[in-house]
């Protein structure tokens, strides 16, 4: 695989519409075979992915949806709902075996939300990228009713939504121009 930097950055965009070539499984578990491999704080590993691709899992998905993001989760042909697993710790014990990590977790639920929260963000971006590289365009949103997509996707289980990213084949006439973005010296300090 030759992955450029245009590729995952400069030429890289957040599509807001999506050709309707469905996106094959196996390309779905090359992705997160991907993913599963990018660093997180002592390999708590909290994000799950829901991988939405049927028209009823998509109206499910679709009830949640703020109205401005409908269309284009409806276009896309994979809404994948990045998720925070709450109880990672409970699988620590295999995911970092040189101590006991699951010990700094239980019974310290500010740590737990911070922990489940910042690591599974990232996950999310390793996501993002990873797609990039295998060609996929992406369009990371966070409009959504965040009690609704739970209670359709996780209920009875310990996970909650962070953020859901539409995939598939970007629609280039959707895209909106380009944004500025802050400079190195509006963004950076050098210390």
């Amino acid at each position: 695989m030759n992955v450029t930097t245009e590729q995952l950055f400069d030429n890289a965009r957040t599509h807001n519409g999506f050709a309707p070539e469905p996106i094959p499984e196996a390309t779905l578990r090359q992705l997160y075979d991907m993913v599963k491999w990018g660093p997180t704080s002592a390999n708590t590993s909290p994000a799950r992915f829901i991988f939405v691709t049927t028209p009823e899992a998509k109206a499910k998905l679709l009830a949640g949806m703020a109205p401005g993001n409908v269309e284009k989760t409806t276009q896309a042909p994979v809404s994948v709902i990045v998720g925070m697993d709450m109880a990672f710790y409970e699988k620590l014990p295999r995911l970092f075996p040189h101590a006991d990590a699951k010990a700094w977790f239980v019974g310290n639920q500010a740590k737990i939300d911070e922990t489940a929260f910042r690591n599974s963000s990232i996950q999310g971006g390793y996501f993002i990228l990873a797609a990039r590289a295998l060609g996929l365009d992406c369009g990371p949103m966070s409009g959504f009713d965040a009690a609704k997509v739970d209670a359709a996707f996780w209920a009875g289980t310990t996970v909650k939504t962070n953020f859901i990213v539409n995939l598939g084949r970007g629609d280039a006439s959707k895209l909106f121009g380009r944004s500025p973005r802050l400079t190195f010296e509006e963004a950076c300090q050098v210390v």
